[in-house]
């Protein structure tokens, strides 16, 4: 016992209130996903140049051809940086190379097919905080933009999710819209879409046939939407799945049949209550790490014993019950469990029961 307890590197955080951060938004706020920067393919900085540069020398120094609302800059000559101006509509004559537009902060309402005529190449495009409307959104506009790969329109007002978008799309980030539906084929040829973002939109369901074609999502966020039960007929392919602050009923035995390669799964803030989670609601080997926190669990729900991190913070356990993490104790059959958070709840350290370190053998950190 006393090996095991010296061998194990636990870390005992008894506190009292549990600040909830979720809801932290940083200056670059591209959906909550950091947007990565592949320098080897000549992708640019995603930072507005607004305060950073005089643009004045920009225009003095670079002989290209660059609209008088937006800063064309040397080092980026495919980028075209037109944000925080209070533009009301796309620049007129947008150079033909422009590959990576940044329109990001204005006040623009429409997205027309005539407005990006002149741009075939266009790779990524962030409108994100503008004023775009689905009705105002022309699906020729994006269709015809064979190249796009990234598509950011986060904070804006549309109210459902566009279609004919390109085929080659890899990520598409509409989260904090006024999004309750989904058009009919709108990710039908998307083979290539890997991140898909909706949180923060009035989603209720999800019916069957609207996420066909998803073949290689991997990230999938559907949180803070108005989902009472576990959405269906989501792809196979998901791995990380986010659905916090929705108002969850409960989770089925068969809740997350079929995600063999699920491996991060949120669901704080969604009202949960033990009672309502069926015991092997979370049977999935794949399950890597698990977001409880911030619902009403009164006893910590049976997980698998792969599972590395799970986040208990902030509910009413009053117990910890060893079997809910093993199975069974023995030579080989232990939690591979490396962190479990239980701080903010009814219990306390000396509550714990003598074997819970036979069971949680290689736990890396506890707070309670």
């Amino acid at each position: 016992m006393a090996l095991l307890l010296g061998g194990m590197l636990v870390l005992l955080c008894v506190s009292g209130a549990v600040q909830d951060t979720s809801d932290a938004v940083t200056d670059m706020d591209y959906g909550g996903i950091p947007l990565w920067i592949n320098r080897l393919l000549g992708e640019p900085s995603v930072l507005s140049l607004q305060g950073r540069i005089d643009p004045g020398w920009f225009r003095a120094n670079n002989p290209q051809s660059c609209p008088a609302e937006c800063e064309c800059p040397i080092q980026w000559p495919t980028s075209l940086y037109c944000d925080h101006q209070g533009l009301k509509g796309i620049p007129e004559g947008l150079p033909e190379r422009t590959e990576y537009l940044f329109l990001q902060g204005n006040n623009i309402s429409s997205l027309s097919s005539s407005s990006l005529a002149n741009i075939t190449g266009l790779r990524w495009i962030i409108i994100d905080s503008n004023q775009l409307q689905s009705e105002t959104l022309e699906q020729a506009a994006l269709q015809n933009q064979t190249q796009l790969r990234y598509l950011f329109a986060n904070h804006n007002q549309l109210t459902s999710v566009p279609g004919a978008l390109p085929a080659g799309l890899q990520q598409l980030r509409l989260a904090h819209n006024q999004i309750s539906s989904i058009s009919p084929g709108a990710f039908q040829h998307l083979r290539s879409l890997t991140l898909l973002l909706l949180q923060g939109n009035r989603l209720k369901i999800v019916t069957d046939g609207d996420l066909k074609g998803l073949f290689s999502l991997n990230l999938l966020d559907l949180s803070g939407n108005l989902f009472s039960i576990l959405p269906r007929h989501l792809p196979p392919s998901i791995q990380q799945l986010y659905l916090s602050k929705n108002s969850l009923s409960g989770l089925d035995q068969d809740s997350f049949v079929g995600f063999t390669n699920l491996k991060y799964l949120r669901l704080s803030h969604c009202g949960l209550k033990s009672r309502s989670i069926h015991p092997h609601a979370f049977n999935l080997s794949s399950l890597v790490e698990l977001d409880l926190s911030y619902n009403k669990l009164t006893s910590i729900p049976t997980v698998p014993t792969t599972l590395l991190y799970l986040y208990l913070e902030a509910n009413q356990i009053q117990e910890f019950n060893v079997t809910s993490l093993c199975r069974d104790v023995g030579p080989q059959s232990y939690s591979r469990m490396k962190i479990l958070r239980l701080d903010g709840n009814k219990i306390t350290y000396h509550q714990l029961p003598p074997d819970w370190v036979y069971c949680l053998r290689v736990l890396q950190n506890i707070y309670i």
